[in-house]
């Protein structure tokens, strides 16, 4: 019985490794940044994000307004209490500051996906922060 269990749990751990490696990194270039003179204090973040086939992003939040415009490919975002969604390219999501993303993935295994973020942020502040 124990030879059994033991086997059991081995090919168990082998079948889910495949699923417990890390995701690929996203790539984020700032494309600019701009203090809002009519709205102290607040700063406009235009970044482009790439996800890599199978890429996808750590739970955080980002205190700010996000806009998030589809490029390329198609893309799986979810906030906390909120539900999954798709997008293809022209398709658009929103996260309000108080949000936590707890979803940001490529929904392709094989091909990439690219989208642009807006952040409307307090300046200088970072555009990620940790989900707690």
């Amino acid at each position: 019985m124990t030879k059994m269990l033991a086997s059991l749990l081995l090919a168990s751990a082998a079948l889910a490794a495949p699923w417990c490696r890390a995701a690929p990194p996203s790539d984020v270039e700032q494309v600019m940044v701009r203090p809002l003179a009519d709205l102290a204090g607040k700063e406009g973040l235009v970044l482009t994000v790439t996800y890599p086939p199978g890429g996808a992003d750590a739970s955080h939040r980002h205190n700010a307004h996000a806009f998030v415009y589809v490029l390329e490919g198609s893309i799986v975002m979810q906030v906390k209490g909120g539900p999954a969604v798709t997008l293809k390219p022209g398709q658009g999501f929103y996260e309000a500051p108080d949000d936590i993303h707890v979803v940001g993935r490529n929904a392709s295994q094989t091909e990439p996906a690219k989208f642009v973020v807006f952040l409307l942020k307090e300046q200088g502040a970072p555009a990620v922060l940790p989900a707690h």
